[in-house]
């Protein structure tokens, strides 16, 4: 059989055969190919110069409450260059024949709107457009508040849009006279009325600044209710301060108040203000006893825009694994430490699903309160190391100075505050640091291995 001759020989025999009809040949392809890559050119370039050229908008689902819109986070590029100062964006109301042009989108009300993107580049003119679903949210600022004594406890100020909320009102009867002198100040509670009063459990370090003294007069001595939301079960019903909180609270409650205990309203959702809602959480220990107080707290889910924040009282391991069993809890952007940043409490169970990214813990941090027993000193070490693997955005409001009764802030009140429920900032009364960064910490406790840098 004959063999084949390759393409080379074929070429090579036809360059000697016939030089002049090769380079010819030659000539031509160089031409044609030349003249593919300037066609290519001239087409990227000006016949359709987009080809080249990317744009990304930015996050436009929801904006605060009559704030002006303005999109964020608009990246162009054109021929690899980053070209998005020379982004023109103009701005639309309504749609087809009622398009009109604005300067800016103010809006108080639900609605949607279109965006048009237009964007100039040498001799580009491309433009992109789209419809966007604006969502109004009010602002919200969670205020963790110090006590004004070095004995740990709770009480968490919270301002939704026009609302004034409260959870507990630790940790003494003597804390009533901080508690009401914050709560009167500018900006707070303007009107004398807390429209939501929630009392997580029958504990001192919850409930006694409620109650007050002669000589501190009570929260529900200087304020009014609209509904309390308080623990259903408890085996403290005989105590000094609960029974004190009851006469007050039914005073109240004969005075309009509205009185629902946890296991009939688990579940329920609330609309506090526009785009935020409180939930309040199913969990077993509304309706079942417990050896351990700390189980009956009630939990809340408060939801702002995009947002997501998680509090949970005392609730301790068992009733933690209630709450993910009984409710489908989302990923949170803040948390208040459970129990104080007890080591019974904040476990995996719970952290693993919320996966937090800012934890504050109410608590005087080193006080000897549980002396007999260092390792559960708060923040517990074994708290902080479960806490640590999802986020380093640890605060604390107060510090001891001696070990016992001597006490200063740490970061102070803690206010975590957020206009339109996507952004936010954590800011203390006294300093912004992170726990792992204290000088308490370098004396007292270890960041783990494991933990976010």
């Amino acid at each position: 059989m004959a063999k084949k001759k390759s393409t080379a020989k074929k070429v090579t025999k036809m360059a000697k055969k016939n030089p002049k009809a090769f380079v010819v040949l030659v000539l031509v392809v160089f031409l044609l190919v030349g003249l593919g890559i300037g066609g290519y050119f001239v087409y990227t370039n000006f016949i359709n110069p987009a080809r080249e050229f990317s744009l990304v908008g930015g996050n436009v689902e929801s904006i605060g409450l009559n704030t002006e819109y303005k999109e964020k986070g608009v990246k162009a590029t054109y021929k690899g260059q980053d070209v998005s100062n020379e982004v023109k964006i103009s701005y639309f109301e309504g749609t087809g024949d009622k398009k009109v042009p604005v300067d800016a989108i103010t809006t108080d009300v639900e609605k949607s709107f279109t965006v048009d993107y237009s964007i100039s580049h040498e001799k580009l003119e491309e433009s992109l457009s789209r419809t966007v679903n604006v969502v109004n949210v009010a602002p919200m600022s969670i205020n963790f508040l110090e006590l004004g004594n070095y004995n740990t406890g709770d009480c968490t100020y919270i301002k939704a849009g026009d609302v004034d909320i409260l959870i507990d009102a630790g940790s003494k009867r003597n804390s009533a006279t901080t508690i009401n002198n914050y709560l009167k100040a500018a900006g707070h509670v303007e009107d004398g009325k807390i429209e939501y009063l929630i009392v997580t459990h029958n504990h001192e370090d919850h409930v006694a600044g409620l109650a007050g003294d002669s000589s501190h007069p009570g929260v529900l001595d200087e304020f009014s209710v609209g509904t309390f939301i308080q623990f259903a079960l408890s085996t403290n019903w005989e105590k000094g301060y609960t029974k004190d909180y009851i006469t007050k609270r039914d005073a109240q409650v004969a005075a309009g108040a509205t009185l629902k205990l946890a296991n009939e309203v688990a579940g329920n959702v609330y609309d506090i203000a526009p785009g935020i809602t409180m939930k309040v959480l199913d969990q077993k220990f509304y309706r079942e006893t417990s050896t351990d107080e700390n189980n009956y707290s009630v939990c809340t889910l408060f939801t702002q825009g995009s947002n997501n924040y998680l509090f949970t009282g005392d609730l301790e391991k068992e009733g933690e694994e209630s709450l993910v069993e009984l409710n489908t809890l989302p990923h949170v952007q803040l948390m208040k430490g459970g129990h104080h940043g007890s080591k019974t409490s904040n476990n995996d169970c719970l952290l693993s699903v919320i996966q937090p990214e800012v934890v504050c813990i109410c608590c005087c941090a080193g006080n000897d309160e549980y002396k007999a027993a260092p390792e559960n000193t708060f923040p517990t070490q074994a708290a902080i190391n479960r806490i640590a693997v999802y986020t380093k955005r640890i605060y604390v409001t107060t510090v001891t100075t001696d070990g016992h009764q001597g006490f200063e802030s740490m970061n102070g009140i803690i206010t975590f505050s957020s206009v339109a429920g996507s952004e936010y900032e954590v800011h203390g009364s006294n300093n912004d640091t992170i726990l792992k960064d204290t000088e308490w910490f370098a004396a007292n406790r270890t960041w783990p291995k494991e933990g976010i840098e």
